[in-house]
C-alpha cells in the first residue's frame, strides 16, 4: 500500500469516525437498554473486573457496528443492489444546512425503523459527490429524501420529523391497498385515521381502478379494501362495488359520473373539510387544485374576533359542504408571517384571506365579515369571479417576489447576526464604493487636466497672435534705425579720431 493510498484510506476511516460521532447521540436512548442488558449479563455470568472490561469494550463493538448498520453511507454501487430490498434514503450536501439538521433526525429514523422489524433499509448518498445517481432519481435540491421501492421511487415531502418520516416509509413501503378482514380491524383503523379510504366489494374493473390509484398516492394516505359484511349498520351504500371515504364523522361515496376521476376525487378527498394549516398543508393543498379559505388568527392570544372568524370558517365547511367542497378547503393558521411572506405583503390578526395556490392570487374580503351570510357572500363572489383578485404570477409580480426575497434573506441575517450581516454585505458595499469613487474621481482629474491644456494652447495661440502684429512694424522700420545706430556710432568717437578725420 502506497503512501497516497494509506492516506486516502486514513482520510476515509477518519470521516467514518466522524459521521458515527453525531449518530451516536441521537440514537442513544433507542440502544442504551440494550447495551446494559449486555454487560449486566456478561457481569452476572463472571463478576470479575477483567470481565466488565472486556464487557464494555464488546458493548462498544457492538454499538459502532449498530450505529453503521442503522443509516448505511452509499456510493455509486447502489444503483446495482437497490432493487433487491425497499430504501429510503437522503440524498446531501455536505454544504447543506437543511441536511446538517437533518442528520441526527435521519438517524433516529434508522434507529426506530430497524428496531421496529420494519424490512426499509435506511440509507443516505452524497448527492454532490454521485451527482449521476442524483440526477437518475431527479434530485433537483438538498435534502432530498425518497422511498425507493422496486423499480419505484416516491418522494417524500412532508415535515421532516422522525414520525412523520417513518410514518411515510411504513405506508409506502407496505402493499397499495391492505386488507380490512374484520368489523374489529375496520373499528381500529377508523379510530387511527382521521380520513379513511375504503374500497367495499369484490373483483370488478373498479377495483383495478382503486389500487392503480394507491399505488399512485400511497405517499399521501393509506388505502384499505373490505367486504360488505364489515359495514357498520349505520353505513348504507347505493350499490356495490363502492369506493366510500370516512371523514368529519360521515362518509361520501365516489360517484364517476359527478366526481370525474377517481385519481382526482381521492386527491381532493383526502383533507379533512376544515384543518390547521402550516406550510407545509398549504404546500400540499395546493396540489389538490382547490382554493384555500383560511382564517388567520393567533392562538397565543386569541381574542373574541379571532375566536368567531374560526367558527365562522368551521360552519361554512360543515353545513355549506355540497356547495363548496369541490373547489374549497377550509381551515385556519396561527400567526399571518407565514400569508405575509406567500402575498408580499400585510394581512392583519384576524381576517379572512382567500389562497389560490396554483397562481398565486388571493382574496380579501371589501368589507369586515361578521355574520355567516357575509362569508358565504364573500366566498361565492370568489368563485363567480367577482371579486378582486389580488397577486398573481405575471412578470411585475415575479420582479417584486425577486426583491422581496432578496429583502427578506438580508433582513433575516441582520436579525441573526448583525455583525456577520455586516460583514457579509457592508464589505462587499464598502469596496464597490471605493471603486466607484475611484472611477469618478479619475476621470474628473482627467477632466480637469484636458481642461487646463486647453486653456494652455488658448493662451499660446493668444500670444503667438499678439508677436505677429508687432514683428511687421518692426521689419518697416529697420532701415532707419540702423542709421540712428551709426550716428550715435560717429558721436562716440574719439575726439582724436575726430581730428584726424
Amino acid at each position: 500500500m502506497t503512501t497516497s493510498t494509506r492516506s486516502s484510506h486514513a482520510s476515509r476511516v477518519h470521516t467514518r469516525y466522524q459521521r458515527s460521532c453525531v449518530p451516536m447521540a441521537s440514537v442513544w436512548p433507542t440502544l442504551r437498554q440494550s447495551c446494559l442488558m449486555r454487560v449486566c449479563h456478561r457481569m452476572q455470568r463472571d463478576p470479575h473486573p477483567l470481565t466488565l472490561l472486556l464487557a464494555l469494550q464488546n458493548t462498544w463493538l457492538f454499538l459502532c457496528s449498530t450505529v453503521l448498520a442503522i443509516v448505511e453511507e452509499l456510493d455509486d454501487t447502489f444503483k446495482d443492489t437497490r432493487v433487491d430490498d425497499v430504501w429510503l434514503v437522503d440524498f446531501y450536501a455536505p454544504w447543506c444546512g437543511y441536511c446538517k439538521k437533518l442528520e441526527p433526525v435521519w438517524y433516529d429514523v434508522g434507529a426506530e425503523l430497524k428496531s421496529s422489524g420494519s424490512p426499509v433499509r435506511v440509507g443516505k448518498m452524497d448527492g454532490t459527490a454521485y451527482s449521476g445517481m442524483s440526477s437518475e432519481f431527479g434530485v433537483r435540491g438538498y435534502p432530498t429524501i425518497k422511498l425507493l421501492k422496486g423499480d419505484l421511487a416516491y418522494n417524500y415531502k412532508g415535515p421532516r420529523t422522525k414520525d412523520d418520516i417513518v410514518e411515510f416509509a411504513n405506508r409506502v413501503a407496505g402493499p397499495a391497498v391492505r386488507a380490512l378482514p374484520s368489523k374489529q380491524m375496520f373499528d381500529h383503523m377508523m379510530k387511527r385515521h382521521d380520513v379513511l379510504f375504503v374500497y367495499f366489494g369484490g373483483e370488478s374493473p373498479l377495483k383495478e381502478k382503486y389500487i392503480d390509484m394507491a399505488a399512485e398516492l400511497i405517499v399521501y394516505t393509506y388505502f384499505f379494501s373490505a367486504s360488505e359484511d364489515v359495514l357498520p349498520e349505520s353505513v348504507t351504500l347505493p350499490e356495490l362495488p363502492s369506493v366510500v371515504v370516512f371523514k368529519d364523522g360521515a362518509y361520501f361515496t365516489y360517484d364517476e359520473y359527478v366526481d370525474g376521476g377517481l385519481s382526482s376525487w381521492v386527491n381532493k378527498e383526502r383533507f379533512q373539510s376544515y384543518l390547521q394549516i402550516d406550510g407545509f398543508t398549504l404546500y400540499e393543498l395546493g396540489e389538490t387544485g382547490k382554493l384555500v379559505a383560511i382564517a388567520v388568527i393567533d392562538e397565543k392570544d386569541p381574542t373574541e374576533e379571532s375566536g368567531r372568524l374560526k367558527t365562522l370558517i368551521q360552519r361554512v365547511a360543515k353545513e355549506y359542504r355540497e356547495h363548496f367542497n369541490r373547489d374549497f378547503q377550509f381551515g385556519h393558521m396561527d400567526g399571518n408571517d407565514y400569508i405575509n411572506s406567500l402575498i408580499m405583503g400585510e394581512v392583519s390578526v384576524p381576517s379572512i384571506i382567500i389562497l389560490n395556490t396554483s397562481n398565486e392570487q388571493y382574496f380579501l374580503p371589501s368589507e369586515p365579515v361578521e355574520t355567516l351570510e357575509q362569508l358565504v357572500h364573500f366566498i361565492n363572489s370568489v368563485l363567480d369571479g367577482s371579486a378582486q383578485a389580488q397577486g398573481g404570477d405575471g412578470m411585475f409580480q415575479r420582479v417584486k417576489r425577486v426583491a422581496f426575497d432578496a429583502k427578506s434573506t438580508i433582513m433575516s441575517v441582520f436579525r441573526s447576526s448583525p455583525v456577520l450581516g455586516c460583514f457579509l454585505f457592508g464589505l462587499p458595499l464598502g469596496v464597490i464604493s471605493l471603486m466607484c469613487y475611484g472611477i469618478c474621481t479619475a476621470e474628473s482629474d482627467d477632466g480637469q487636466e484636458d481642461m487646463e491644456l486647453m486653456k494652455r494652447d488658448d493662451e499660446e495661440e493668444e500670444d503667438d497672435e499678439e508677436d505677429e502684429p508687432r514683428q511687421a512694424p518692426g521689419e518697416l522700420e529697420g532701415p532707419e534705425e540702423d542709421g540712428e545706430n551709426e550716428e550715435e556710432e560717429e558721436q562716440e568717437k574719439n575726439p582724436d579720431d575726430k581730428k584726424a578725420d
